[in-house]
């Protein structure tokens, strides 16, 4: 069998180095003992929920673990569990815990992209699921100090109403960088290249919250591990490139205006207003397109359906070509 955290082969449902990750190298079964939520059971879930406070139109739920058992939890949650969403509007749904669940792996496994450990996990029912570990809870349940950048740039619904997540651009988030982490430098590196991933990827939905900063027992502040990472354009075709502008101005740059998408100019342009020289960056660039067949390939290891994998390749393919 292939293992349901990196896909490689297995004996058991996780790899060691995936149950180092996830699980302090318990065995966890790759089934939960409880069914998922629908009709009758949804209220079980809201009322052992109901104090998990995470954004976003996914249902999420909160868990952890007891002897190498998975359970649900009202407080000292060391998990976060995303079902398939109930979102009507979307497509493809049954993928879209695989879709993240790949997306993650593919930034981690083909880019290096720090990322939280996550895996697929399967309800009672055969449902499937996303599972990633909290990275803001210490070893004895205290919780670090973590800033998602709409916080940071104070927007909220009161301030800048329902779409005040977008309201901003991933320079802002750069500058912000800047001032708050003291290894700025390669912080603004890291963030770079998860913004081209992102476009890359086919994630339109990188919005301010899906950044975030955390404090260290020491005081400092980093980039978290990624997280939310998705090729969203699978569930909502209609979507924009981005959530968020690069920069100001940058559709009216030469290349966009030629081609009406983003293309390496306007990238080196937000490299150079990060601060990031220009070779660093082409660098980073050249990194997505010379890892193509590399991504395609864990494509094709995923568990997603024949079809869902090659819309996956397809518009992978086309941002790639972009670049």
């Amino acid at each position: 069998m292939n293992c349901k955290g990196c896909y490689i082969e297995s004996k058991q449902d996780y790899c060691l180095t995936c149950r180092k990750k996830l699980f302090n190298k318990l065995k966890v079964p790759s089934v939960l003992n409880f069914d998922a939520p629908k009709g009758e059971t949804l209220q079980v879930f809201q009322e052992h929920t109901k104090k998990l406070s995470i954004s976003g139109v996914q249902l999420k739920y909160s868990l952890k673990l007891k002897g190498n058992q998975l359970e649900l939890c009202e407080k000292g949650g060391e998990y976060i569990l995303k079902p398939i969403p109930v979102a009507r509007q979307l497509i493809e749904l049954d993928s879209a815990p695989e879709n993240e669940h790949l997306t993650m792996q593919i930034a981690e496994q083909i880019f290096n992209i720090n990322t939280a450990a996550n895996g697929l996990i399967f309800f009672k029912d055969n449902q499937p699921a996303y599972i990633t570990k909290r990275f803001d809870v210490m070893n004895d349940g205290r919780k670090y100090l973590q800033e998602d950048f709409a916080q940071l740039l104070s927007r909220s619904k009161h301030t800048h109403g329902d779409a005040f997540k977008y309201d901003a651009n991933y320079e802002e988030i750069g500058s912000l960088i800047k001032r708050y982490v003291a290894a700025s430098i390669p912080t603004l590196e890291k963030f770079f290249k998860l913004v081209v991933f992102n476009y890359v990827i086919s994630n339109g939905d990188a919005h301010l919250k899906n950044f975030s900063l955390i404090r260290d027992e020491k005081g400092e502040y980093h980039l978290t591990p990624a997280y939310d990472l998705m090729s969203t354009v699978l569930h909502t075709p209609s979507e924009s490139d981005t959530a968020l502008s690069l920069y100001v101005g940058d559709m009216n740059s030469a290349f966009y205006q030629k081609y009406g998408y983003y293309g390496k100019p306007n990238f080196i342009e937000f490299a150079e207003k990060l601060g990031i020289v220009e070779i660093r960056a082409e660098r980073i660039l050249s990194e997505f397109i010379n890892k193509k067949e590399l991504a395609i390939e864990l494509i094709n290891q995923s568990f997603l359906t024949e079809v869902v994998k090659q819309k996956y390749i397809t518009n992978y393919i086309e941002k790639i070509n972009r670049l």
